[in-house]
């Protein structure tokens, strides 16, 4: 489904929370979604960020939607940085508020949305809210990703795209060189490549990537194609993305190669890993520190893959690029 946008407003005191009703009005639009569900995603994300700002000392909520009409996902992820909610089931109880939100609780929240996940404990709370969502079919992974540009920009270097089939899912991520407006032409010229040639595999697609992008700045991609069926991994990286697969305590990272897609004529190399049944794939930009470790975040590999990435991006963003992240598991 086409990835229609990616935008994050920083909540740090009450005008934050007009700001965040504001863009998820504006989403609304985009997304050319009735007036119901318009009206319904304003005031959860509303809802959402006041209990950022009140409860969790503010943060950050990102809104990311895709499709249009009545085919169209939206999702709201609220991260903060706070103590956490101690008693869960309290919190999700009707009724249930201690400082001046509208008073439905969580539990209202929860039936208002398509699907409703609560992460909190390691680092502060991440609160996900998705409308729209259908349930996935029972051979399909799930894929979430968040594409966040440099403070500042308006538009993103880094893009990502999935393409599921009922026994293949691939996945690109991509990072032009620098950011601002020539960065995002590079991602985006990758992403032109990649939907073009969808039946290839990934190292096959990466050297018509680095062709396409000789008329760009220039970009790093990767692409990983899971096969679950057959439990088969295939990787491809150029530059420094990076990919890695986690299954219990275990942890793989994924090779990729220097260089640079349109500008360093790279080595190509694919790598085949066996895919583990509950394994959770993460990809991500440079602008993700790869030093981090999940390992003391109880329970959240159980998790949705947009809780998993809104993690990442909570605790190890780093400030001084565009930043992105695909996390990707079995349903």
């Amino acid at each position: 489904m086409e990835v229609a946008f990616t935008e994050c407003v920083a909540v740090t005191d009450e005008t934050s929370v007009g700001e965040v009703r504001r863009a998820a009005r504006l989403a609304a639009d985009r997304l050319d979604l009735d007036e119901e569900r318009a009206g319904t995603l304003a005031l959860l994300a509303t809802e959402a960020s006041r209990n950022t700002l009140i409860h969790g000392g503010g943060g950050q909520v990102i809104l990311a939607g895709a499709g249009t009409g009545a085919d169209s996902v939206v999702r709201v992820l609220a991260l903060d940085k706070g103590s956490g909610i101690s008693n869960i089931a309290q919190a999700m109880s009707d009724g249930f508020s201690t400082a001046g939100t509208m008073g439905g609780g969580m539990g209202a929240m929860k039936r208002m949305a398509g699907k409703f996940e609560v992460f909190t404990g390691q680092g502060g709370t991440i609160v996900m809210i998705e409308l729209g969502a259908a349930p996935p079919p029972s051979d399909r992974l799930l894929v979430a990703g968040i594409a966040l540009p440099y403070p500042g920009e308006k538009t993103c270097g880094d893009g990502w795209w999935a393409h599921q089939t009922s026994d293949r899912t691939s996945i690109l991520i991509a990072d032009g060189l620098g950011h601002g407006l020539g960065a995002f032409e590079a991602a985006q010229e990758a992403l032109a490549t990649f939907k073009q040639r969808l039946d290839l595999a990934p190292g096959e697609i990466l050297s018509y990537m680095h062709d396409a992008l000789r008329k760009t700045r220039g970009a790093v991609a990767a692409i990983a194609e899971i096969r679950p069926k057959d439990h088969r991994l295939v990787y491809a990286g150029v530059g420094n993305t990076s990919c890695v697969v986690l299954a219990g305590a275990d942890s793989r990272s994924l090779v990729s190669h220097n260089g640079t897609l349109g500008i360093t004529a790279p080595r190509i190399q694919e790598f085949h890993a066996t895919w583990p049944p509950d394994g959770v794939l993460v990809m991500h930009s440079d602008g993700i520190q790869s030093k981090w470790d999940l390992t003391p975040y109880r329970g959240l590999l159980a998790r949705h893959p947009a809780v998993i990435g809104a993690a990442l991006i909570r605790d190890f963003r780093r400030q001084r690029d565009d930043a992105s992240v695909i996390v990707i598991k079995a349903a």
